[in-house]
């Protein structure tokens, strides 16, 4: 298919908006929208920081059960940073762990799931909820697999900011293994860089 689709938006189902209006807003995230209409619909708009993609909830919005959103996906570079935020926000969410069997990220409890973080890139989470129940995934990603992104974007000051200290060090690697000179070509070695670290591709040497 030629057409981009590209997702913007994910309906959580909730039972009292304003008091998910409440949360999500605690967590910092940005509200779009908050309309509503005189025959009793209402939609609100979060999106969290950094993601291209938004949620809504609201009243007259969705019939799933409110709280039957499970699993919902929230990646992050850094899963033990990402939890101590929220825990200072006050929001209860998991210890960090990561799935002992295939899928347990997935299951409610403890069960299957081993703690600490996983030495591999898409391997480590934690969990929180909603009031309402609807389960978020903090997934660490660090390494993307190959084709996953194909465009090097950048959705905030500290996503770049980031990449270029990964980039940085790594340069720093670059020229010891030359001699320790200068790289007059530094600007192009970064981009290539970044670019290969941001779609997974391999990385420059």
């Amino acid at each position: 298919m030629s057409t981009e689709l590209k997702l913007e938006a994910v309906v959580v189902p909730v039972a009292d908006v304003d008091r998910a209006k409440g949360f999500y807003a605690g967590l910092g995230w940005r509200l779009d929208a908050d309309f509503a209409f005189d025959n009793g619909f209402r939609i609100v708009q979060f999106t969290p920081p950094g993601s291209p993609a938004s949620v809504q909830f609201g009243t007259a919005v969705t019939t799933a059960e409110p709280g039957s959103g499970q699993g919902l996906y929230l990646v992050v570079d850094d899963v033990e940073a990402a939890r101590s935020e929220l825990s200072e926000l006050g929001v209860e969410v998991s210890e960090v762990f990561h799935p002992g069997a295939p899928g347990a990220q997935f299951e409610p409890g403890i069960e299957n799931r081993t703690a600490g973080r996983d030495e591999n890139s898409y391997g480590s989470f934690a969990t929180f909820q909603d009031p309402d129940g609807n389960t978020w995934l903090l997934q660490e990603v660090t390494t993307r697999l190959p084709g996953r992104v194909t465009e090097a974007t950048y959705t905030s000051v500290d996503d770049l900011t980031q990449a270029l200290q990964r980039a940085a060090a790594a340069h720093g690697e670059h020229e010891k293994r030359h001699g320790g000179e200068y790289d007059e070509q530094w600007p192009a070695w970064y981009a290539s860089y970044m670019v290969a670290d941001r779609t997974g591709q391999e990385l420059p040497e």
